[in-house]
């Protein structure tokens, strides 16, 4: 379904399915399972909840709505009428996060920049819906730990909303986050960095690249006396502190679709009712952080 209908002929017959411009009907004449809303973000709360009522399964893009309230009530459409409301924050798919999880490391401090340039798309939404809300929702799963405070600042310079914003977040746990998003940038950027007490971990989400470092035993503060260490005569003074004092590691990035594994995701979600890995419940969390960075930065707005 488009609301085009060269673009929908176009699918359909490439496809050999039907295809329609009323993407509200559609999918109920066709005795759909589940759906895909792929709309501009004012409308998410509208056509998600169409379906959600009327018994089909929804795989919403982010942000799950344009407000905390509208993602509310398809969460509690979603239970009501016991569907699977799965929502589109794709880097939850991504490589470089799923290697991250795998090594358990609990950061205390995380430095997160996404930058893109101007696109003309999703400019009813400002940048902290638009990509801030992708680094805020790993954030809450990375850290695993309520937001207590934020402070941010940032203003509009192509759109009425935020174009470009910082942000300090600080967790019930104690780790502290600075997080930036910038759409009207040169080039486009991925990347998350996170340092732990024995560790530092650097992600590029666009480059599908890690690299860790972490602390070898010999680096022991209760053992190692810095002060004694005679830098000037160590003839390999970076030998010396990368294989003697670190272990320095890339991580392994399986060469996979993170758009692909999110569509495959949703559909055995339908197949078995398991919970998606981003229910709505996550998406609104992410939104609830997202309103915080927001009215956070009506203090400081340009």
């Amino acid at each position: 379904m488009d609301s085009r209908e060269e673009t929908a002929k176009a699918v359909g017959d490439e496809w050999g399915v039907p295809w329609s411009t009323d993407t509200r009907s559609a999918p109920l004449a066709w005795e759909a399972e589940a759906v895909a809303v792929v709309v501009p973000t004012r409308y998410h709360a509208e056509v998600a909840g169409h379906y959600l009522e009327n018994g089909l399964d929804v795989l919403v893009e982010k942000p799950v709505t344009r407000t905390v309230e509208e993602a509310e009530e398809l969460c509690r459409l979603a239970a009501q009428h016991d569907r699977i409301l799965q929502v589109g924050h794709i880097e939850r798919f991504n490589p470089a996060l799923r290697a991250l999880e795998e090594l358990g490391i609990e950061p205390r401090y995380i430095e997160s920049d996404r930058l893109a340039p101007f696109s003309f798309r999703s400019t009813d939404i400002g940048v902290i819906l638009d990509l801030m809300i992708h680094d805020l929702d790993l954030l809450l799963t990375i850290v695993k730990s309520p937001i207590v405070d934020v402070e941010a600042f940032g203003g509009a310079l192509f759109t009425p909303a935020e174009d470009i914003v910082s942000a300090r977040l600080k967790f019930e746990n104690g780790a502290v986050a600075r997080v930036s998003a910038n759409r009207v940038a040169l080039r486009p950027q991925r990347r998350m960095r996170m340092f732990s007490r024995d560790s530092y971990v650097s992600l590029d989400f666009g480059k599908r690249y890690g690299l860790i470092i972490k602390k070898a035993p010999g680096w022991d503060v209760q053992k190692l006396d810095v002060q004694a260490v005679d830098a000037e005569n160590i003839q390999n003074l970076w030998k010396f502190v990368f294989d003697g004092l670190l272990n320095v590691r890339e991580l392994k990035m399986n060469e996979t679709n993170p758009l692909e594994d999110e569509l495959s995701a949703f559909v055995r979600s339908v197949r078995t009712r398991e919970r998606p890995m981003v229910d709505g419940e996550a998406g609104l969390s992410a939104l609830r952080a997202a309103y915080r960075v927001i009215e956070a930065v009506k203090e400081h707005r340009w």
